[in-house]
């Protein structure tokens, strides 16, 4: 089975509430692909700045990683996806911008009271990487 390596971030504001996208009917966190020769800590940067359109980002540690498998709809073949995931933070009032073209259709800061809803419709992998943040 075919191996992809990603990166993504759970990226925190000055009130401390959690990014979170909206993309094929799940709430998520932004993640990629990791390009050629590029760094695991720079393509989570860059997947986050992709996906939200935020541009002032500070990487602040290493979580975790996790895997899952998936039907990639462009290789038309399942997957093994390991994303690295970093708690990154977003300074000031910054314009979140969904990139379209990843099928993001709503972003959203979300404060502790709304996290359990949102992981009703989430991934567990998405839910497993917040609990270990809480425990990091």
């Amino acid at each position: 089975m075919k191996k992809i390596i990603a990166a993504g971030g759970l990226i925190f504001n000055d009130n401390n509430a959690l990014l979170m996208i909206f993309r094929r009917k799940k709430w998520d966190l932004p993640k990629g692909k990791l390009d050629d020769g590029e760094s695991i800590e720079a393509c989570a940067l860059r997947e986050v700045k992709e996906e939200t359109g935020l541009e002032k980002l500070n990487l602040e540690k290493f979580i975790d990683t996790t895997t899952h498998v998936y039907k990639d709809p462009y290789l038309n073949e399942e997957v093994t996806k390991e994303t690295h995931w970093f708690k990154m933070y977003a300074p000031g009032n910054q314009q979140l911008i969904p990139q379209l073209d990843e099928e993001i259709e709503k972003i959203e800061w979300v404060n502790n009271e709304g996290l359990p809803e949102k992981l009703q419709n989430s991934y567990a992998n998405i839910t497993e990487i917040i609990s270990k943040l809480k425990s990091v």
